[in-house]
């Protein structure tokens, strides 16, 4: 039987969830709904000691984060095999302006980033968190969040620089 107001909970959150796991394991569906249905399994299990000191879906993110890294952990994975560099390929000016090709530079130039980049970047654009929100997610300080986003950027400017793509 659902506790009293989770399953509302679940039901806001679960498209954002599903959505930074999936672009946060590079694509991997089946990867990203095990680490999701772990996430909601442990929040359902622990939903009596949410203290409400932040938001519900913070905390959710946080509880998604760490299986996200227990799951680099059980299969002795380093972080930085889940962001290793996408190949590099350049593409005509004609390809690059039609949204589908557009769509995949833009998951090619994440993949260029450091897992804690990358993390950052979801969260901030994708997902509309506060730096104080993904400080609490990542429990990472907020300037250091911030320098994440900055070098995220700019990595990824690059990036889309060097194949081809201008504004």
């Amino acid at each position: 039987m659902a506790k009293p107001g989770f399953e509302q909970l679940v039901k806001e959150n679960q498209e954002p969830l599903r959505r930074f796991l999936l672009n946060l394991c590079g694509g991997d569906s089946s990867l990203s709904d095990d680490i999701a249905q772990e996430a909601f399994l442990k929040a359902y299990l622990n939903f009596s000691s949410f203290k409400g000191d932040a938001k519900f879906s913070t905390w959710l993110f946080r509880i998604a984060c760490n299986s996200f890294y227990d799951h680099l952990r059980k299969r002795q994975l380093p972080v930085e095999e889940m962001s290793r560099p996408g190949v590099i390929y350049s593409a005509s000016s004609e390809q690059i302006h039609s949204p589908g090709l557009r769509n995949q530079e833009l998951y090619l130039a994440l993949s260029q980033l450091k897992i804690e980049e990358k993390t950052a970047i979801l969260l901030f654009y994708m997902e509309d968190r506060t730096l104080k929100e993904i400080s609490k997610i990542t429990e990472m300080p907020e300037n250091t969040v911030k320098s994440h986003l900055f070098r995220a950027k700019s990595k990824m400017s690059d990036y889309l620089k060097r194949i081809g793509y201008e504004r």
